[in-house]
């Protein structure tokens, strides 16, 4: 039979089976998740939809061997235990990394919105954008997803917290001739999501792209927007990474105390902001506020337990599973570079200019927003073609750019930082102002 007990009975008839079995220690993390989708295409409401999901992962420890066993949606308790056994047959012994703790329910955070605010919203954004430019297809999708988690072992922890995010996506698309033209931005909130600033974010970027203009040549300053500032710190992430400081893959493994960036940065990492606050990782240590780069100086690595003790510093309560079938690792739940705006209460403001003044200062450069093609890796090293960027002469955009390349190392112009703005926002997980750096090549078609 599957189990048909709420999700507090399972979790504790796993641990006393896993026990009853042979276990010397076990842990079960569930995760259960709703989200109401509404998809836009073509302009119009297309869709609704509910999409429900479920799933546990049991770990437990025989004679120190490690087992690990996931199901999704409904459970056979003695199933998935046996499961988890048999596998512990196959792995060599390991260190048992357990958090003890008592019964722990943290405030929920973020609240529903109804199905009906979400497709108002949809219908305003996309009659903003419309009705200045009537030829326009746009696409859409605006969500609100609960998540619940739950961490149950064998040590005394149970930690819980219910997870409410909106998050919406505008697509713009603008066919003139042989040209397309394709711009999208979204939003990731708590509380409410604000169709007007979205839909002036497309506004923005379709006016600067009345005109398609050549590219600048050679080396100019480039200005990154909040938006495509991700791929820069996507690189600062995976070198502050404490499991690839073991490894000896960080640049920066033997550089905490010394300057590693422009002195203007810094870096860190805050429980409570944002739509991304969380209040423990996924092996049940509470999350704490870090900085990990201080006026340019290295302070601190972010790590998990098992990366904590061989590093000699400890967790930093930054374990987190890449999937439920998978051991925590170090992960980042969120990432805030200041100044730009600081969205904790009680902390001070960066002040920084607003993206118009940043173009205002440039003579010569090139503004990057969109970017096809991965990021730089842990190495620095990249070269992105431009999808939506913007040459800017005497502190004006003069029109959009195409077929340009933008290349270089990440470290290198983070070391040449010549501003960042005060129009942090978030993208994905990080909290990213806008920032002008120097130090790349570009190269197009002249």
């Amino acid at each position: 039979m599957s189990n048909s007990q709420g999700p507090g009975q399972l979790a504790e008839q796993l641990l006393e089976l896993a026990r009853k079995s042979g276990a010397q220690a076990a842990e079960v993390f569930q995760s259960r998740s709703l989200s109401r989708p509404v998809f836009f295409e073509a302009n119009r409401l297309k869709q609704l939809e509910s999409v429900q999901a479920e799933g546990t992962a049991l770990r437990l420890w025989r004679d120190g061997c490690p087992g690990l066993a996931v199901a999704y949606g409904p459970v056979e308790p003695q199933a998935l235990v046996e499961r988890a056994i048999a596998l512990s047959y196959l792995n060599p012994p390991e260190w048992i990394e357990l958090v003890s703790g008592s019964e722990t329910v943290y405030p929920d955070l973020g609240e529903m919105v109804p199905v009906e605010q979400l497709v108002d919203w949809g219908k305003q954004a996309i009659a903003l954008v419309r009705d200045r430019y009537p030829e326009l297809l746009c696409s859409a999708e605006w969500d609100c997803e609960a998540e619940m988690t739950r961490l149950i072992n064998s040590q005394g922890l149970d930690c819980s917290y219910t997870d409410t995010t909106l998050s919406c996506y505008l697509a713009a698309e603008w066919i003139r001739g042989d040209d397309f033209l394709s711009i999208a931005d979204g939003q990731t909130q708590r509380h409410k999501l604000h169709p007007t600033a979205l839909a002036n974010l497309i506004l923005q970027r379709l006016e600067w792209s009345q005109e398609n203009v050549l590219p600048p040549a050679s080396r100019v300053p480039i200005l990154f927007t909040s938006k495509a500032a991700d791929m820069l710190w996507g690189t600062v992430q995976a070198a502050l990474n404490g499991k690839q400081v073991l490894e000896r893959a960080s640049p920066w493994s033997d550089r905490l105390g010394q300057q590693v960036t422009a002195p203007a940065l810094t870096i860190c990492q805050q429980p409570d902001a944002g739509p991304f606050s969380c209040p423990f990782d996924d092996e049940g240590t509470p999350t704490r506020s870090l900085v990990f780069i201080q006026d340019g100086i290295l302070k601190a690595f972010y790590s998990d337990r098992t990366t904590g003790k061989r590093l000699g510093t400890g967790t930093t309560g930054n374990g987190f599973r890449p999937d439920l079938g998978s051991y925590p690792a170090p992960g980042l739940f969120n990432l805030l570079i200041k100044p730009g705006g600081w969205p904790v209460a009680n902390a001070s403001a960066g002040e920084g200019a607003s993206l118009r003044e940043l173009i205002s200062s440039l003579d010569e450069g090139l503004v990057v927003d969109q970017m096809l093609g991965g990021g730089a890796g842990i190495s620095g090293d990249f070269s992105v073609n431009v999808d939506l960027g913007y040459r800017v002469q005497q502190g004006q955009i003069t029109g959009r750019v195409k077929d340009t390349m933008v290349s270089g190392n990440v470290y290198t112009a983070l070391k040449q930082l010549v501003q960042l703005g005060g129009d942090a926002d978030w993208n994905g997980s990080c909290y990213t102002p806008s920032l002008i750096v120097e130090g790349l090549s570009v190269t197009g078609r002249q």
